[in-house]
């Protein structure tokens, strides 16, 4: 497994970060003995970078993720967690909360379910329009001093935030949405990150199982998967974003590689700088991820994966209109 450094200022991490969302949270029931088998073939495969946050699952993701390290992994891996989104009993998402006293409390928190003495990336889920980003990175920062966090990252933020927050502490990367079906970092937030020496961690690199290959349109959903409310998996987006799909399928096969495969190798492609987070929570679909690796995508195939899936050709938005609209990244 190849490793790169986060940014400037960040720790070394393998080349693929393996993302737990789906272990416990937003695409319906998982099995939780698959799940912590999947963990312990990332880490075997040589997989150290871990992503969760203390919203997934209401802690359940922690709590899974630390008892799948429970047998002396903590120092092989770097643990990345997210904080700030408010959720209730029903599971509905009631905003934001980066004050500092929030952050102290959330991390507090989030140490005991993963049975840690420091996280290694500790980062805002979102910008809370609330509170000064400069409040926010200043508690995490004062956390840094205090030897229970490591680095600091930044999640979905826009240019301005992502400078203002870089001016109170050194940050070591940026986790946003990048994948074939979504670029819109490369205008203004990737060069700007780039600018600073600040590292990318891409997560949705197969948007969300739609460009994986394995996604048929007549699937049934879920009603706790957030896909059946996703823009891009409605009825007529669908059909335009599975066609591109297809397209892409013949350039996967030439290669003798799975769509999975040709996505994920596209993004890491893009920079040694950029981190893919992968979203398996099967030891199959890992597997396949993983394959990946061995997959270097020749100017020509590149070519030809912008011909298929030029930007801008995905129908619909990454999210719902009210979830676009506390993005920082997307104003």
């Amino acid at each position: 497994m190849n490793t790169h450094r986060l940014g400037q200022t960040g720790p070394q991490v393998s080349a693929l970060g393996l993302g737990c969302m789906g272990m416990s949270d937003m695409y319906g029931p998982s099995d939780r003995a698959e799940s912590i088998a999947t963990l312990h073939a990332a880490i075997d495969a040589g997989m150290t970078l871990i992503d969760t946050g203390d919203f997934y699952g209401m802690g359940h993701n922690e709590m899974l993720i630390g008892e799948a390290l429970k047998d002396g992994l903590r120092d092989k891996v770097t643990i990345s967690v997210k904080f700030g989104a408010l959720r209730g009993p029903d599971g509905g998402w009631l905003g934001y909360d980066a004050r500092p006293q929030a952050v102290k409390t959330a991390l507090a928190y989030t140490l005991k379910r993963l049975n840690v003495d420091y996280i290694d990336i500790y980062r805002p889920s979102r910008l809370d329009p609330a509170v000064p980003i400069e409040d926010t990175i200043g508690a995490i920062a004062e956390m840094v001093q205090a030897g229970y966090v490591r680095h600091i990252g930044l999640s979905e933020m826009g240019p301005d935030t992502i400078r203002r927050a870089a001016g109170v502490h050194p940050i070591s990367d940026l986790q946003i949405e990048y994948s074939l079906l979504s670029r819109g970092i490369e205008e203004t937030i990737l060069p700007t990150c780039r600018d600073l020496g600040i590292g990318i961690t891409a997560y949705g690199v197969l948007s969300r199982g739609l460009i994986s290959g394995h996604w048929q349109k007549d699937r049934t959903t879920d009603a706790t998967d957030f896909r059946a409310r996703s823009p891009r998996f409605q009825e007529g987006n669908l059909e335009q974003n599975l066609a591109l799909v297809e397209a892409l399928r013949q350039i996967a096969e030439a290669r003798q590689a799975t769509v999975a495969q040709v996505a994920i190798a596209w993004v890491a492609a893009q920079g040694k700088d950029i981190v893919p987070l992968i979203g398996a929570r099967r030891r199959d679909r890992l597997s396949e991820s993983l394959g990946a690796l061995d997959l270097i995508l020749t100017a020509e195939d590149l070519a030809a994966i912008e011909r298929v899936v030029p930007k801008g050709a995905a129908a619909g938005s990454r999210y719902a209109e009210m979830q676009m609209a506390h993005l920082d990244s997307e104003r």
